[in-house]
């Protein structure tokens, strides 16, 4: 029997939904699922983009990351699904995350989807060069890593195929501990102090050659 797309779609939720349920129950205790209480930072300013890779000591890591945060940044751990990270991911309105480590725009709300998993769920990533995928045969299940492209920290897993109403059909399964907020006006209010600051320094190049010329 051939079930329809709507029933194929309902059945993936669904099935995610009782997974992460089951992961939370059985593995809860366990160091993996850990919960140190990790949240999605808000910035009040957006911080500018780094422009080559990043690269630190551990311990350099350490001192600037929470400890939840190198845990999964650095450590490939996973935050716990359906805790406050989740729920501060779904109130979120429009603007753009960046990674915790070395702030890159890894995705946008434009992208993001509730998939009922348990994790901050995007379509797509907000540039493909701003991250990399990896093939992840850990815990002896296949599956692809997401890492962030720029300074190689853990974000999560990308999956295909499940049947989601998407532009992809890929849901890129994120912790959302090691990302940081930006909310849109915070975004619109930096490119407009960029585009400022290029005006202004055309002007500043073209006064001078005229200044040249006299």
């Amino acid at each position: 029997m051939v079930l329809a797309p709507l029933t194929i779609k309902m059945t993936t939720r669904t099935l995610l939904t009782i997974l992460a349920l089951g992961l939370t129950l059985g593995l809860g205790g366990l160091t993996l699922w850990a919960d140190k209480g990790g949240t999605i930072e808000v910035v009040t300013e957006m911080p500018a983009e780094p422009t080559e890779k990043v690269v630190k000591t551990e311990e350099d890591w350490k001192q600037e990351l929470t400890s939840e945060q190198y845990r999964i940044l650095r450590q490939a751990g996973t935050e716990r699904p359906f805790g406050k990270v989740y729920k501060d991911f779904k109130k979120q309105g429009e603007g753009k995350y960046i990674c915790v480590g070395c702030n890159t725009v890894l995705f946008t709300s434009g992208e993001k989807f509730d998939s009922a998993c348990g994790w901050p769920s995007f379509y797509d990533p907000a540039d493909n060069d701003k991250v990399k995928m990896v093939p992840d045969v850990s815990g002896g299940v296949i599956r692809t890593e997401v890492r962030c492209n720029t300074c190689d920290g853990h974000l999560g897993h990308v999956f295909e195929g499940e049947g989601f109403d998407t532009p992809t059909d890929q849901r890129f399964c994120i912790n959302g501990s090691v990302l940081r907020f930006v909310p849109a006006e915070v975004a619109a209010a930096k490119e407009a102090e960029m585009v400022k600051h290029e005006h202004g320094a055309e002007a500043t190049s073209e006064a001078k050659v005229e200044e040249e010329k006299k």
